[in-house]
């Protein structure tokens, strides 16, 4: 059930109401019956998975609890159950590849891999007492099920996400606005601006003996195409819960004019910048042992290993953990005035290059889009200046907000008067230029 789909509509045709509707005591199960009704319509035996992991979590996280001094002995039970289930489902047949064993037919759950990584954070935080255990399981299969943030993120803290959910309460006017403020710009961005932009992408990327510019354009395509699809994502999650009187993190604050490589990742996807930051980064060290370079790449192989089981994702998490290690070899310096005016460009091509890498199905097709560049720099393939030109108006809009945004970090900090505009004209290009079908988000493969 995608949330650029009509079926989706019909169901928060429903929920919403009901939910509004609903006395206080029952607004909770209104959610969480909603949120697993959700999950079942891609797969009940995949609900079935997801219940059966979650009951395990929470029945970890009590008996944590309970016995504290017997914490880390238990959190290993659910750190090593969650993996295991991830690893089986979504890295087994990558490693059977690697040493020769057999095959198994297995399909990938979706959001396993968000939901694995909120549950394990939950469990690291109450086995080191920074948070509590979610004391009734309802409210714990909610805040790992809540379908607005379930299947692709923002992977979200139980700090903050568990008590909304424990006492869900009626949106404000305000809240309701907002919602719909950042569902119709996150539309915008995924129907409008990424589904239109796939075409480019393919001519360029999935065709043999692509000239230069194919290459070079599909390129830019590609990078634009996956920051709007999943921040166009991820604007509408959270404008669904906003709906619900809930708020989610921001995941994205306008990345893509970033002047350095850590600023890159303090504003791109940055739930999960923050989760490997926590659990993978600092737990190795982080900056305190001298090897602080050393643990930046590990942390970026892991998180490009993370995106899929293939080895172009351990390339790219390696690009970009050189990055950040030669950033942090410097010092750590960030580019100011005019200094950052040369680095803002350079970063934005240095994360085209890196998504070259990610977009592609096997490293050893980077070779030929490299020659290309230099064999062949001109149309051959299908792309030409008439696609250049609707790269341009597909983009600009985006691109010229995203430059508004830079200094103002969320749409929802636009001016009051111009919100309802940008709602209005988002929607109406969604309805003018959307696709007679619904097309899926790149990042509910991951």
């Amino acid at each position: 059930m995608l949330f650029n789909s009509l079926v989706f509509v019909g169901f928060m045709a429903v929920v919403w109401p009901a939910y509004l509707l609903a006395p206080a005591v029952l607004r909770k199960y209104v959610l969480l019956a909603a949120s697993l009704g959700f999950y079942g319509w891609w797969s009940l035996r995949f609900l079935g998975l997801l219940l059966a992991t979650s009951t395990l979590d929470w029945a970890v996280g009590r008996a944590m609890g309970r016995w504290p001094a017997s914490a880390r002995r238990l959190a290993a039970v659910s750190i090593t159950a969650n993996l295991a289930v991830l690893g089986v489902f979504k890295y087994y047949n990558f490693f059977a590849g690697q040493f020769a064993l057999p095959a198994l037919a297995v399909v990938l759950p979706p959001g396993i891999s968000f939901y694995t990584f909120q549950a394990i954070g939950t469990t690291v935080d109450v086995a080191q007492g920074r948070f509590k255990p979610i004391r009734r399981l309802d409210d714990f299969l909610l805040f790992i099920s809540f379908f607005p943030h379930l299947v692709a993120g923002p992977i979200q803290r139980a700090s903050t996400l568990a008590p909304q959910l424990a006492h869900p309460r009626r949106p404000t006017s305000l809240e309701v606005s907002e919602g719909l403020v950042l569902i119709a710009w996150g539309a915008f961005k995924k129907v409008v601006v990424a589904d239109n932009l796939a075409p480019l992408v393919a001519a360029g990327f999935d065709v043999k003996g692509p000239s230069g510019f194919d290459v070079a354009l599909s390129a830019y395509a590609f990078t634009l195409q996956i920051y709007g699809d999943f921040s166009g994502y991820s604007d509408m999650a959270r404008g669904l819960a906003r709906l619900f009187g809930v708020q989610l993190i921001q995941n994205f604050d306008v990345p893509l004019y970033a002047g350095s490589p850590r600023e890159l990742w303090h504003r791109w996807h940055i739930s999960l910048s923050n989760w490997l930051r926590d659990y993978v980064y600092l737990p190795l060290g982080g900056s305190r042992r001298g090897i602080a370079a050393l643990n930046l790449i590990v942390t970026m192989l892991l998180g490009g290993l993370w995106h899929g089981a293939n080895w172009t994702f351990v390339v790219w998490g390696a690009w970009h953990g050189v990055a950040l290690a030669a950033q942090r070899l410097l010092g750590n310096p960030e580019p100011k005035g005019l200094v950052r005016l040369l680095t803002t460009p350079l970063m934005f091509h240095y994360t085209v290059l890196g998504f070259v890498i990610f977009r592609v199905a096997h490293v050893a097709d980077l070779g030929p889009l490299w020659d290309a560049a230099y064999v062949n720099p001109f149309p051959t393939t299908g792309l030409d200046y008439q696609h250049l030109r609707l790269f341009g108006v597909l983009t600009a809009p985006m691109a010229l907000l995203d430059a508004w945004l830079y200094l103002r970090k969320d749409v929802l900090l636009l001016p009051s008067a111009v919100q309802p505009l940008l709602a209005a004209a988002s929607l109406a290009a969604v309805l003018v230029l959307g696709a007679s079908t619904a097309h899926s988000f790149i990042y509910f493969q991951f």
